[in-house]
């Protein structure tokens, strides 16, 4: 039987459920998720197919455009303004969730750290993990 990742914002408005595995876990440095988390990084599970994700409730998106400078959309909760996961232009099928947003977020397993070159020494992440100066490619 395959356990499913769930997960919502932080009122319970919206709701994500799958029973796909994240084919990446990171955490990133950018300067658009240390501004959207309020601190160094943000920390995430990526999933191939959005088709295969049920989302319930009404998010809140706005998009900006990334360090690569390809489109994200953000989405939030209009209740509580937790984040909730993020999409992307050129991969319309991938989606990203928050690790926070899960509702067991000691399943978060993280791979590698994205952006590093704009860490903080005082946010302090895992050292035995790999480290990308940027997004790494493929």
């Amino acid at each position: 039987m395959t356990e499913s990742y769930s997960g919502g914002c932080a009122c319970g408005a919206i709701r994500y459920e799958t029973t796909s595995k994240p084919i990446v876990e990171l955490h990133c440095q950018c300067r658009e998720c240390q501004r959207r988390s309020g601190t160094g990084h943000s920390s995430y599970l990526t999933f191939a197919l959005r088709s295969e994700m049920t989302i319930t409730g009404e998010v809140k998106e706005w998009q900006v455009a990334g360090e690569s400078g390809n489109m994200k959309s953000h989405a939030f909760c209009p209740n509580c303004g937790a984040p909730v996961y993020l999409t992307f232009a050129a991969m319309p099928e991938l989606i990203a969730v928050h690790a926070t947003s899960l509702d067991d977020p000691t399943r978060f397993r993280p791979q590698f750290v994205t952006y590093s070159i704009r860490g903080y020494a005082w946010d302090t992440i895992d050292p035995a993990l790999r480290r990308f100066d940027r997004m790494p490619a493929g």
